[in-house]
Formats: C-alpha cells, sequence, structure tokens
C-alpha cells in the first residue's frame, strides 16, 4: 500500500508539473497574440489546466472504465464550481460581467443539463441505453468548438489590452514547453491512474468513489492553484474564466472526445452525484443574478463550500 501511494504522489505531481509547464507556455503564446484575461482563462489556462482530467478521461475510455472517466469529470466539475470558486471568493470577490452573466455561466449550466439528458436516455426517455455514444461525443465536440468560435469573436478590444503581469516566454521557449508539459501529463496521468486502481482494489471501494474523489480532486489542482493565484493578484476574470473554462472542456471537449473513443455508460452515477453536478451549475447562475451585484463575494463563496463539504461527506458515509 505504502509503495502504491508514493507512485500515486508521483504520478500527480508529473500532471501538475506537465499542467504548470503547459498553461505558462500557452498563456506566453496566447499574451503575445493580444488575447484578453478572460479569454485566457476560458481557452488556454481553462483547456490546459484540464488536461491532466483529459489524460485521465481518455485512459479510462481506451481502457473501457466509463466509471473512471465519468467519475472523474462529474468530480471534477463539482470541484471546480463548489471548491474553487468558494475558496477563491473568499481570497477576493469574483466580478461578475455581462458576458459572463449572460452567456458564459448560462452556457455552462445548459452544458451540465444537455450531459445528464443524454447520459440518462434510458432513464428519463426510455430510449437508448444510458450512455454517451460515439454521435453524442461527436455532438459535444462540435459545440466546444462553436463556444471557442463565439468567446474569441465576442472579445472587445478593450479586453484585449489588458496587460500581462510578467513578459511572456519567447515564441520558442513557449513551445517547448507546451510539449514538455503534454509528455509529462500523459506519463503521470498514467501512472496515477494505474496506482489509484491499484489502491480502490486494495482498500474495497468502487472505482467510482476513486474517481469521483482521488482522481478528480488530484486532476482539479492545476484549476486551484491557477485560480487561487488569479485571485491573490486581483485578477479575478482570469480566475472565473479558468474555471467556466475548465467546466466546458471537461464535458464538451473531453467527455466528448472519451465518448468517442469508447460510449461511456452512466451505470455507476446515481442520482445524488448528478444532483449536486446539476445544483452547482444553478447556483453558479443564480449567485450571479443575487447578492452583492455582479459579484461573487463571500458569503455566496461559504454556501459553494458548505455544499461542498455536505457531497464529501455523503460520499464518505455511503462509502
Amino acid at each position: 500500500m505504502a509503495l502504491q501511494i508514493l507512485i500515486l504522489i508521483s504520478g500527480l505531481i508529473l500532471v501538475i508539473l506537465g499542467a504548470n509547464f503547459l498553461v505558462e507556455g500557452a498563456s506566453s503564446i496566447a499574451r503575445r497574440a493580444g488575447l484578453s484575461e478572460f479569454v485566457i482563462g476560458l481557452t488556454i489556462v481553462g483547456i490546459g489546466t484540464s488536461a491532466p482530467e483529459m489524460v485521465v478521461s481518455f485512459i479510462g475510455a481506451i481502457e473501457g472504465n466509463s466509471a473512471i472517466s465519468v467519475g472523474n469529470i462529474v468530480g471534477s466539475n463539482i470541484f471546480n464550481i463548489l471548491l474553487i470558486l468558494g475558496v477563491v471568493a473568499f481570497i477576493n470577490p469574483i466580478v461578475i460581467n455581462r458576458d459572463n452573466q449572460r452567456r458564459d455561466i448560462p452556457i455552462n449550466l445548459f452544458i451540465t443539463v444537455l450531459l445528464i439528458l443524454l447520459g440518462f436516455k434510458h432513464t428519463i426517455f426510455g430510449v437508448g441505453e444510458d450512455c454517451l455514444s460515439r454521435f453524442d461525443g461527436a455532438l459535444f465536440l462540435l459545440l466546444f468548438a462553436l463556444y471557442l468560435f463565439i468567446s474569441f469573436r465576442s472579445a472587445s478590444a478593450e479586453d484585449t489590452q489588458s496587460p500581462a503581469e510578467k513578459p511572456p516566454m519567447k515564441t520558442v521557449i513557449a513551445v517547448l514547453a507546451v510539449v514538455l508539459g503534454l509528455a509529462s501529463l500523459i506519463l503521470g496521468g498514467k501512472v496515477f491512474m494505474g496506482s489509484a486502481e491499484k489502491i480502490a482494489r486494495m482498500i474495497g471501494v468502487s472505482d467510482k468513489f476513486i474517481a469521483i474523489t482521488v482522481l478528480a480532486g488530484g486532476t482539479s489542482l492545476p484549476e486551484l492553484a491557477t485560480s487561487v493565484v488569479a485571485a491573490m493578484k486581483k485578477k479575478d476574470q482570469m480566475a472565473l474564466g479558468n474555471i467556466i473554462g475548465s467546466t466546458t472542456s471537461n464535458v464538451l471537449l473531453i467527455l466528448g472526445g472519451s465518448a468517442l473513443i469508447h460510449p461511456l455508460s452512466f451505470a455507476a452515477m446515481n442520482k445524488v452525484d448528478m444532483g449536486v453536478f446539476l445544483v452547482s451549475s444553478i447556483l453558479l447562475l443564480t449567485c450571479s443574478y443575487t447578492g452583492k451585484k455582479k459579484c461573487l463575494d463571500k458569503g455566496e463563496g461559504a454556501v459553494f463550500l458548505l455544499l461542498f463539504a455536505g457531497y464529501i461527506a455523503w460520499l464518505i458515509y455511503t462509502m
């Protein structure tokens, strides 16, 4: 057991280092292109910090382990919204602009609802099976491409002139950082997931439990670190963009790609898991219209953290 824990930690370190290299390199490339903080957070940083989830879920799909692929993404999105935004709101209130309120946050809720409807086709509509098919995966990837197109098209000239905290890397160095980051992510993800599955078998818990707690929490660490640093530097739009970009990427890009590799069964997911998943997105949308105007403040952050703590307590109780 001790050896597997050391292997698990080693894999996680590789994943986090890989994500950091990827984000730094990709962010430098994006800044040289003159993108806004929110768009950088939404696309480059959001997708980059979702790379650990991508590696874990893709490997799960290749190995036919739907519980790992789906549980990792559901758990990661719950971590992202409830835990990370809750923590960030405590550090520094998150300003929610007009585009966040009317486009980005509602789209996040729409994607969540769409995933539940397609994942539970038989339970809800009595047709097909409770799984994401390859057709569903292709649809998700098309929606992801459309969302990226809309996000880049809607970036205002004023937004794109936000200065960077530090000079970006030289282009060659940035590209090398991206390549090194991807290599570290792939290796670390394989090591991390293999060790996590062995530990799960040793202690007798399900793959879903490991995916929705250990894997989701571990692969969400890059989002946590990035968002906390951004909040401390009072770059709340980058922090918010990181989380929205990550949750969007998790569902549309990662689950879409995973379903193309192998149809994903939702048999391991239950009503509580998906209920918390849905409530977290509804809560984010609700808070964008309530409380302190156009701001996610400490009080709302506390609500996010309490709901997250309650969910983790329920998982442990039912383990």
